[in-house]
Order: C-alpha cells, then structure tokens, then sequence
C-alpha cells in the first residue's frame, strides 16, 4: 500500500454505542450507532475524516488557500473552514441561497472562522461561479487547493476507506451499516474499506437528494478511482453499490413529517440529536425499513451518525422540528 499524507487531527476512534431503548420501541433489528458526529472539528461530522487527507494534499501541492462550495447550510463548509483556521489556510467558500440578514448555525460559524463567503442566489449558478472564484485566486497568486463539494473526491473517499477498518475493530459481527449519501464520498469509502478490510456485511446508503441511478454509477467510479490512491486499482461496478433513493422526493434540506418524527425518535428515546437534512433523513428511511420488515430481527443494524446539527439552528428549521 503507498504512504498516503493525512493530517491527524480528528477525534478517533469515535464511539460505537447501542440503541435499546429505539430498538424495543420499533420491534425490530438490534441498533447500534457510530459516532461520527463527535470527530471533533468544529461540531464534528464525516467531513473530518476525508479533510485528514484533503488538507494534507493542499498542503503537499503548497497551496495557500482553501476554496469549496455548498448549500448555505453545508456542513461540509463549516468543517472545511474550521480546518482552513486551524491549518493557516484562507478559505473562501461559494455557497447557494439568499443571503440572510443575520447570519445562524453554520453560515454564522463559515465567518466565525474567518472564511471569505460568496453567495450566489441560484443552485444551478454554483459550479460556474466556483470555478471561476478558483480561476481568479490562481492569477492573484493565492495558491488555491479546490475541495470538492462534500469532500468527495477520490482522497476524500480515503477517509471512509480506513473508517472501516475502525469500526470492525469496534465490532466486526455488524449486518448492516445504514447512512446518509449525497455528494458519495463517504459511500465510497466504505465500499472501498469493505473491500480493503474483508467487512462481511452489507453498507446501504439511504439518499438525500440524488437518484438510485447517479449514486450507483458515481459511487462506483469514485470507489475506484480511491483505490488508485492506495496503489492497486480496484474496479468497482454500479451493481455493487447499493442505494435507496425512496425518501428523498420531497427535495434536498425540505423537512418532511416522517424526517420529524426520525429526529423526534432518537431524541426523545435516546438523547441523540440528529440534523434536518442528512441524518434525520437517513434516519427517516432506516425506520421505514424496519417497519416494513426488510431487516432480519436477529440481525444488528448500524447507523453512521455523520455530524450535521448545528443546523438544527439555523433559522429555516429552529421551531419546526
């Protein structure tokens, strides 16, 4: 295996703890949760551990500065601005949505740390302007390192690669892990370390905006092009990557009543705090499942809690949760 750069600065191991009392009231598969919410940068999340590699390649190429894009929300952003603090970088983040009056939850934490934030009003606008925001830190001298949207790219992926092989080590005899995914990079990665580290079990990842179709054809090739960076090629393909796409219809960050009631649940039988857009979703999805019995009683379903909560503050879900 080639020697990769990675910066250590996550919280790691994170813990793995069981469900009970979640468990008993749905009558189902034994629920464990991992937690990556508490990887320690700037409120924690999975962000964390792909930032490990992504800094480090920034670094590697004597980059200067930090640039990446996301929703208003992101939480990708917050973590990539809270490491571009921490490392030295300058950051400048292109974010989509209307620009608020007051700045709440990650948005007010992206210039807490000191990041350049750049509002662009359409979605559809985001990756031209990224561009060109790269484009123009270039001829200023900057030396800008782009971070993908989520951190998924292939050294992005690596940081759920070795994840694996974390969590394995907590418990090996896990039948399913269930997660958000979005951007891929975390499902990447578990693909790759399932492949890596011999994980017998099955890695679902339950979408929050995009088509079981996109997850599996994209999911497929980052997985692969990440293996690259470990000096083997390993070929994925779409079939192997296993995706639910049925509960996000509704639209990317729009709080539907069974997202609600999956944040409702684990808070109030657990004390965990999930996020409106990710995990709450995932959750949501998860619970449907149990519900319709697609997971065997006897077997133990592990939710990957990828961080996210500072936006259960931000003024377009505070009171409607």
């Amino acid at each position: 295996m080639m020697n990769i750069s990675r910066l250590t600065f996550a919280h790691l191991p994170t813990p793995l703890e069981t469900l009970p009392r979640l468990s008993d009231a749905l009558g189902g598969p034994q629920l464990l949760i991992k937690r990556d919410d508490q990887t320690g940068l700037a409120f924690g999340g999975n962000k964390t551990r792909k930032l490990e590699f992504l800094v480090a390649e920034a670094r590697d190429q004597g980059a200067k500065t930090l640039i990446s894009g996301g929703a208003l929300q992101s939480n990708h952003c917050r973590q990539t601005a809270a490491a571009a603090a921490r490392f030295g970088f300058k950051c400048i983040l292109v974010l989509s949505g209307d620009e608020p009056e007051h700045p709440s939850a990650n948005l007010f934490l992206d210039e807490l740390f000191g990041a350049e934030i750049m509002h662009v009003a359409e979605r559809k606008d985001r990756d031209r302007i990224l561009q060109e925001t790269f484009d123009r830190a270039s001829k200023e001298g900057m030396k800008p390192y782009l971070v993908p949207y989520g951190g998924s790219s292939p050294t992005g992926a690596l940081g759920y690669a070795f994840a694996m092989k974390e969590l394995m080590e907590q418990n090996s005899r896990v039948d399913w892990i269930v997660f958000a995914t979005s951007s891929g990079g975390t499902h990447a990665g578990l693909l790759l370390g399932q492949r890596m580290f011999g994980y017998k079990g099955t890695v679902l990842g339950i979408s929050v905006d995009e088509s079981e179709k996109w997850l599996k054809d994209h999911v497929s090739e980052l997985a692969s092009l990440a293996s690259d960076k470990l000096g083997k090629r390993i070929e994925f393909i779409p079939e192997e990557v296993l995706a639910n796409a049925n509960y996000c219809s509704a639209g990317y960050g729009v709080l539907t009543e069974r997202d609600r009631e999956a944040i409702r649940l684990f808070a109030t039988y657990e004390g965990l705090l999930l996020d409106p857009v990710y995990t709450g979703r995932a959750a949501a999805g998860m619970i449907d499942l149990i519900r319709k019995g697609f997971f065997k009683k006897d077997e133990t379903v592990l939710f990957l809690h990828t961080g996210g909560q500072p936006a259960l503050f931000a003024d377009q879900y505070a009171n409607k949760i």
